[in-house]
């Protein structure tokens, strides 16, 4: 049985994460451009440091991250020889309006992604395709505040159309936000959040995400306006919470965690704020301002499939444990997991968990779009490394996943393994947590060749695709 044939097998990445070239083809600064490497990163991603304009004291990894923008060819050559069906990919926002809210677009930004796609053609290669992967242009952060402000909704929707229209028949599948719930954890990252002293934050963060679900259903309708064909998904960061112990107060917590998660993509798959949702964000007096027609637009625009990232599933505990890290996310240490060098809980079976907890919720197919391991790599003197660990992780990934399908009953459509090629880390910024099935010769320090080498894990993955997941 196992997967299905068709399976869309292969890679994700962020356009801020390895592209680079921010200083060229006409693009105009976004805020992960602005977003340091350091001790200070954190303090920028959350909105608590308002950093619009690069200084010289710190460095900024996205100014060249692996130099996509110039090496596309090579990349994308090296993902069809892996095999890839698919290759998951974010537009930089800026490179096809520079400022975010001019009237036309930059012609030299579009003929880069024609050049793109054109490339993923070449190979057999289908482009799915992030609209805003934690981008938001600099111009509007400083005009309106980014998502804060309603008048982002018409700004993104431009940006949509220009997409939709140039793309049409060349890109079927698209996610409108990249792990939307993040909007929460990382506010300047995910909306282009700044706060000043005294406003309340919660209030602003879910005003934002509230222009952000209108965007997003109106982009649903947009793509299919423009092609009948078009699919539309969501996207939001997933992990199973896991109650510490069967103490009532720890599963209820658990509850409100996954709860805070799943309504996002309630209002996505569903179509209206959640009971639960309405209540708390009343009884917190932060429930958005909405305007005349936004509920009707949310119900008649659902998404047509539903994403994720799985990278660990979190432990939720009532009262104070030992933490643990994970994507963004802090939670107790699940004493039952091993962990990587980052202290992220591996949990492959908490995959096969989430796939069940997600296709239960909403009946609609699933993609899973990130699922990797940031580890350090030591390359031998020809640049091979042997990422044993990497194949390790993943392989017990992909088993729980096709267990989910064959023995589960779950309507899933591919899996895009983070990252096919060494990027830049979106919560640290490092270099050094590496996820590629390709080894960039870059160090920390922004050194380097670029060069680019296939690890262990390159001939293994293409190995699986090439067997549709029977050989792992």
């Amino acid at each position: 049985m196992g997967f299905p044939a068709g399976f869309m097998w292969g890679g994700a990445s962020a356009a801020n994460q390895c592209e680079g070239g921010i200083f060229e083809g006409g693009r105009g600064p976004a805020n992960v451009d602005v977003c340091p490497s350091g001790a200070d990163r954190h303090a920028v991603i959350t909105g608590h440091r308002k950093m619009l304009r690069m200084d010289g004291e710190h460095r900024y990894p996205a100014a060249e991250a692996v130099d996509f923008y110039h090496r596309f060819r090579e990349d994308i050559r090296l993902f069809g020889e892996m095999g890839f069906r698919t290759y998951r990919m974010s537009i930089a926002w800026t490179r096809i309006f520079p400022k975010g809210d001019e009237e036309y677009p930059s012609e030299e930004g579009l003929r880069f992604y024609d050049q793109v796609f054109a490339e993923c053609r070449k190979y057999g290669i289908r482009p799915l395709v992030t609209i805003s992967h934690f981008d938001c242009p600099i111009h509007l952060i400083e005009a309106y505040g980014g998502w804060r402000d309603r008048r982002m909704i018409e700004c993104y929707l431009r940006l949509c159309r220009v997409l939709f229209e140039r793309y049409r028949g060349q890109v079927r599948h698209w996610l409108t936000f990249n792990e939307i719930n993040m909007i929460l954890h990382a506010p300047f990252m995910g909306a282009g959040l700044c706060f000043e002293e005294g406003e309340n934050e919660e209030q602003i963060k879910y005003q934002a995400a509230h222009h952000e679900l209108v965007a997003s259903a109106l982009a649903v309708k947009l793509a299919h306006e423009i092609d009948p064909e078009n699919q539309v998904g969501c996207m939001f960061a997933a992990g199973a919470a896991y109650p510490y112990s069967c103490r009532p107060e720890d599963v209820w917590e658990a509850l409100l965690t996954d709860q805070e998660n799943y309504f996002f993509v309630d209002v996505q798959a569903r179509g209206a704020y959640p009971a639960y949702a309405v209540k708390r964000l009343q009884k917190k007096g932060v429930y958005p301002v909405m305007e005349k027609g936004d509920e009707e637009i949310l119900g008649t625009y659902p998404v047509d499939f539903i994403s994720f990232s799985y990278y660990n599933s979190r432990c939720i505990a009532s009262e104070e444990q030992e933490s643990a890290e994970g994507n963004l996310f802090r939670s107790a240490k699940n004493p039952y997991l091993k962990f990587s060098e980052w202290g992220w809980p591996i949990d492959p079976l908490g995959l096969r968990i989430t796939l069940n907890q997600v296709y239960d919720r909403y009946q609609k197919p699933l993609f899973v779009v990130e699922n990797g391991l940031g580890a350090l790599d030591h390359p031998d003197e020809t640049g091979y490394v042997e990422d044993d660990y990497r194949i390790d992780y993943l392989r017990e990934h992909i088993c729980a996943m096709k267990a989910a399908v064959e023995e589960d009953g779950v309507d899933l459509m591919g899996y895009t393994s983070w990252a096919p090629i060494d990027l830049i880390s979106a919560g640290t910024g490092e270099m050094k947590k590496r996820y590629g099935f390709v080894y960039v010769d870059k160090q920390e320090d922004g050194s380097g060749t670029l060069n680019r080498s296939r690890k262990k894990s390159f001939y293994w993955y293409r190995k699986v695709i090439e067997t549709n997941g029977e050989v792992l």
